[in-house]
């Protein structure tokens, strides 16, 4: 077989993967995924970058018994902050970013990392996301002094790449929401509805004339003006929703600075916290939880209908996975109450983009049995999803394979 001359830099890794046989690539490749060991089956030996990438691998995912060389897969990290925060500057060398924040999650559940994420010279060196946000909200009871202005520096980082993304979209969904809940029948003419308008007036199409004569105007109401809804979102903070607490705060904070919309953030686990106050910096608001503890959503619900003044205007999303501690029978309960005074209620068994999350079954169907739609929702689904609530139209419900969770999904 006829190959061309190896081209390599001054790391030893090939200049491009066009100038290495497929095969001594393949091997390569198979030699940093099987870890090097004598069972390994490929021979073939790593030098400069391969062998720097092979050893952050290794400290990593190393096996934990045998013996400890330097081309086995058991470095391991130790228990020092310094050689924890060297070995996440390698991986942002080696690695892209998501596989970065792949790394990072696995090395906080392997290696029992947490702790060290309460120092400052550990949390400069990490790639902030999501997860990463969540373990250090739960840390920030052991946290010092010295290590919390620069956790919310991270933090910051990543509420900010949340609202970029998200806010703008958000905020053009739910205004034309709002504006379509709030049609008038008398409109003045800027602003009346001509699709709607000429549709409930087709009867009185005129065919000489070409023309439709409209008996009945549909307009909408200038809603921007004066607030037409007001949402609660009431949120789960045990530890299992860390990725929804982090989602919601950033929806809450949007929502917020919508005129049209009264926002009321509410958290809870076997105790209840109102942040709307700190609504305006969604930071504030993410400190402002306490992750971990109890799950008493009954309680939490009760706070919730003390504070709905207009129900028929007011629309309450519950972020839960619906294991309650407290009294299932209140719970559902008081669901049925708002739902019958006209609250219309969501329940979402998680707000991110994990996937289908764990969550209480019987109290799913429970819900979705008094018309409270509950099903999992991702970031980028939510505004169309408050959309549909303040509209009072079906819901998006995104599982057609759980046919318990799409039961009633539509509004009441």
């Amino acid at each position: 077989m006829t190959t061309q001359p190896r081209r390599t830099g001054g790391t030893g890794r090939p200049a491009a993967p066009s100038a290495v046989p497929d095969d001594v690539e393949r091997l390569r490749r198979w030699r940093l995924v099987l870890g090097g060991g004598e069972a390994d089956g490929t021979g073939h030996p790593l030098s400069g970058r391969d062998a720097a990438m092979d050893g952050t691998l290794a400290a990593l995912y190393g096996k934990e018994d045998g013996p400890r060389t330097g081309r086995d897969r058991a470095a391991g990290l130790g228990a020092s902050a310094p050689s924890v925060a060297r070995w996440l500057g390698d991986i942002r060398t080696y690695f892209p970013s998501s596989v970065v924040q792949v790394m990072q999650r696995d090395a906080i559940d392997r290696l029992g990392l947490a702790t060290l994420l309460t120092e400052p010279e550990m949390l400069e060196a990490v790639e902030p996301d999501i997860h990463l946000v969540g373990t250090l909200l739960s840390l920030t009871r052991a946290m010092p002094e010295t290590t919390k202005e620069t956790a919310r520096t991270v933090v910051r980082k990543v509420v900010d790449d949340l609202e970029r993304r998200l806010a703008a979209r958000t905020r053009a969904t739910l205004t034309g929401a709002l504006d379509r809940s709030a049609r008038v029948t008398r409109p003045r003419h800027q602003d009346i509805d001509w699709n709607r308008t000429i549709a409930a007036n087709l009867q009185h199409y005129l065919p000489e004339h070409g023309t439709v004569v409209p008996e009945r105007l549909v307009g909408y109401g200038r809603a921007a003006r004066s607030v037409r809804k007001d949402v609660i979102l009431c949120v789960d903070q045990s530890g299992s929703m860390a990725s929804s607490v982090v989602y919601a705060s950033v929806f809450g904070a949007v929502l917020a600075s919508m005129r049209a919309v009264s926002t009321r953030l509410v958290v809870f686990d076997t105790a209840v916290a109102d942040l709307t106050d700190q609504l305006d910096d969604p930071v504030d608001v993410l400190f402002g939880t306490r992750l971990g503890g109890g799950t008493d959503i009954n309680r939490a619900l009760a706070y919730c209908q003390t504070r709905v003044t207009r129900p028929a205007d007011t629309v309450l999303v519950l972020i839960s996975d619906l294991y309650e501690g407290g009294i299932r029978d209140e719970m559902l309960k008081r669901a049925a109450a708002m739902k019958a005074a006209g609250v219309q209620m969501v329940a979402l068994l998680a707000l991110s983009d994990e996937g289908t999350p764990a969550y209480d079954r019987e109290h799913a169907a429970g819900l979705a049995a008094l018309g409270v739609p509950a099903f999992a929702c991702t970031p980028d689904l939510f505004p169309e999803v408050m959309a549909a609530a303040i509209e009072r139209r079906p819901l998006p419900v995104p599982d057609p394979d759980a046919p318990h969770l799409r039961a009633q999904s539509t509004p009441t």
